[in-house]
């Protein structure tokens, strides 16, 4: 009896996996270009504000003369109208900003949209607080074509906080008792489980006293 012998010649080894490249990272702006554009959005910023205090009060004023036109009843009427609309609104828009599990980013949207709805306010902010020329000026042409606006202005402001914190408050509160609704709620669930299941794993003789 001839025994056949087959000779198993080991498969060759694997070559190992090759190593993923390294992840390629963003290159860096150099710390002197960050410190480049940053002097050079403060230089921006105070180029613009100096030149919008030195025309807006001036173009607030006259725009707000034009249309309160010398009349005590018109002043006062709108000065309400602007106090409490664009300080209600940035101040509601605000709000929303300060909610948890908000992003940075949409955080910075709601403050954006709050300044912008806040620019006739700070206007009028800016004539009354102003110690520039331009600031004195809007103020006379106030005091000639916008009797009352400025007075009215701030009382429609201070409503406007007040209506944006019941708001608030309002919300909260029911927020609040949704959940103690839904947390009674589950209670009541979890008891009605409980009582179910004592009543299957209970004998037969005690379920059916």
């Amino acid at each position: 009896m001839i025994r056949r012998v087959t000779d198993e010649t080991p498969s060759p080894e694997a070559p190992p996996p090759a190593a993923s490249p390294p992840a390629a990272r963003r290159p860096q702006k150099p710390i002197g270009h960050r410190l480049l554009l940053l002097g050079g959005i403060i230089v921006a910023a105070v180029v613009i504000y100096f030149i919008a205090s030195a025309t807006i009060p001036r173009w607030w004023a006259h725009r707000i003369g034009d249309q309160v036109d010398g009349s005590g009843t018109a002043g006062i009427g709108l000065g309400l109208f602007y106090g409490f609309v664009f300080t209600f609104l940035p101040l509601l828009v605000l709000s929303f900003a300060l909610v948890r599990r908000r992003s940075w980013r949409l955080r910075a949207w709601f403050v954006a949209g709050a300044i912008l709805l806040a620019l006739p306010n700070l206007f009028t902010l800016g004539i009354v607080l102003g110690t520039g020329s331009a600031a004195h000026a809007g103020e006379r042409t106030l005091d000639v074509e916008g009797p009352y606006f400025r007075a009215a202005t701030l009382a429609g402001a201070v409503v406007g906080v007040l209506a944006v914190v019941g708001v608030r408050s309002l919300w909260y509160s029911r927020r609040r008792h949704k959940q103690r609704e839904r947390s009674l709620r589950d209670e009541l669930r979890s008891r009605d489980e409980a009582e179910r299941a004592r009543a299957e794993a209970a004998p037969p003789d005690e379920a059916a006293q």
